[in-house]
């Protein structure tokens, strides 16, 4: 937070000052910036390069940074209001609108105000992430023989070969598809499994961003309902018969928002359930690797355990590194595989092939195995932080399932709280949070929050941000 800081003060500071030099004048050099305000030399490129990309300097490597030539005037905007027509003028025949409401995707995505403690993050701290392995992993890629040419569409064999391996049972690599993260895999999945109008079952609550994939396909998503255990097996049934949809979407492993496992019984039982009404299984093991330290053996994917072709599986690397590091895997078996990969193909081409190499050395290299070691402890601990701090100071909040695996909780609100409000009252007292509302494709029956503690920088920031979510329920529930 501390360096994002300096960079915009840095930044703001030298565009105050870039007018007193003619167009084409050389500012000071990096060294001079270092020495003057007291940053470092990574502050000063990062500065430097906002000002670039504003237009207001040119960097040239060696030279250093001079002001820009003047810009011209801009051009005259034009009239998009006809946009408005073509955007929203479905035809009787469209089932489902084509807007897309992103904000329930947006709100886990985008970085709070400076000194706002994210309890609405999506992914690790930037103190959690592998950064020194990630970088050495890409430094060493980057120098492997024919590493920046192009890869098989597929992906490369021997990652493939992990994927495979990692997800377990019988499947191959052939059976694998590299892609570019989970969202990406999930959009490519749907769009293989249904046509445009169909309905396709999701679990409910679920994650907004499955919601939104769905809808921007042009599908309908109907809700199944998940308890303590998972999804209902009756209930999926049911809506297999009531709708004929094509797939069902779940996360069986730490489900998202809930934090529910699919229990033992119920596993083959949704397997049966969607063989017998012809409908695919897409299986969103996003989770696998953010297992806490307290959790005992982890069931199998479901996919390992499926020889029919029922499931398509998708795992990523992306939620254990960066929301950068942006690799995962679709597995499938049978002729939806040559689908899966023609619509990947038509949409992405492939994954760059560096970042294909920098994942296998990743994984390969011992700092892996370590570093998952080191996240399962780091989860464990702040998830019992975030517990202890709910119960102490908020003890209205319902919490009757605390995961042993994931990044966040799912609390029940106080009956008749505002969710719009609380998440509002939140914001001025200084924490961000996720609201419920958009995890439903139905009405919900009571309102939630999801709470992450795995975007925040510690243990402490959990307590303050707790002490801050009493603040705005004080305000909101009286």
């Amino acid at each position: 937070m501390q360096e994002r800081s300096s960079v915009g003060e840095l930044a703001e500071q030298l565009r105050r000052e870039v007018d007193r030099y003619s167009p084409g004048g050389k500012l000071p050099s990096s060294r001079a910036l270092v020495e003057r305000f007291r940053v470092s030399p990574v502050t000063v490129s990062r500065a430097l390069a906002q000002l670039a990309a504003e237009g207001l300097v040119v960097t040239r490597p060696g030279a250093g940074a001079f002001r820009a030539q003047a810009r011209t005037a801009p051009a005259a905007a034009g009239d998009t209001s006809w946009q408005e027509v073509a955007l929203s003028a479905d035809g009787a025949a469209d089932l489902v609108p084509r807007s897309v409401d992103a904000s329930g995707v947006l709100v886990s995505l985008a970085a709070p105000p400076p000194g706002v403690i994210e309890f609405n993050g999506g992914y690790l701290h930037p103190s959690l992430q592998p950064e020194r392995a990630m970088a050495a992993a890409l430094s060493r890629a980057g120098r492997r023989p024919g590493a920046w040419g192009r890869p098989p569409m597929e992906g490369l064999p021997e990652l493939r070969e992990w994927f495979a391996r990692s997800i377990g049972g019988s499947v191959t690599a052939a059976e694998v598809l590299v892609t570019a993260g989970g969202q990406s895999a999930l959009t490519t999945a749907l769009r293989a499994l249904a046509p445009p109008g169909a309905p396709v079952l999701v679990e409910s609550p679920t994650y907004p961003g499955m919601l939104a994939i769905a809808r921007a396909a042009g599908l309908r998503p109907v809700p199944v309902p998940v308890d303590a255990d998972g999804v209902r097996p009756e209930l999926l049934a049911d809506a297999f018969r009531a709708t004929g949809a094509p797939a069902f979407v779940c996360q069986p492993l730490f489900q998202n928002p809930t934090g529910a496992v699919l229990a033992p019984e119920r596993r083959a039982e949704v397997l049966r359930i969607a063989r017998e009404a012809g409908a695919f299984v897409v299986e969103d093991d996003f989770v696998r690797r953010l297992v806490h330290q307290d959790a005992g053996p982890l069931p199998r994917p479901l996919a390992a355990d499926d020889p029919d072709g029922v499931v398509v599986h998708v795992s990523s690397l992306t939620k254990a590194t960066s929301p950068s590091f942006r690799v995962s895997a679709l597995a499938a078996r049978g002729p939806v595989v040559e689908r899966l990969r023609a619509i990947q193909v038509v949409d992405t081409f492939f994954v760059p092939r560096p970042l294909q190499e920098a994942a296998l050395e990743l994984v390969g290299s011992p700092a892996w195995p370590r570093h998952l070691r080191a996240v399962s402890a780091a989860l464990k601990a702040r998830r019992d932080a975030m517990t202890t701090a709910l119960a102490l100071h908020l003890p209205e909040f319902a919490l009757p399932h605390v995961p042993s695996g994931g990044y966040h909780l799912w609390p029940r609100l106080p009956d008749g709280t505002d969710e719009a409000a609380l998440t509002s009252a939140a914001l001025r007292a200084g924490v961000a949070l996720a609201p419920g509302r958009p995890y439903f494709s139905a009405e919900p029956a009571a309102a939630h929050v999801r709470l992450s503690f795995a975007a925040v920088a510690g243990t402490g920031e959990i307590a303050e941000g707790v002490r801050r979510l009493r603040t705005a329920c004080d305000e909101v529930l009286g």
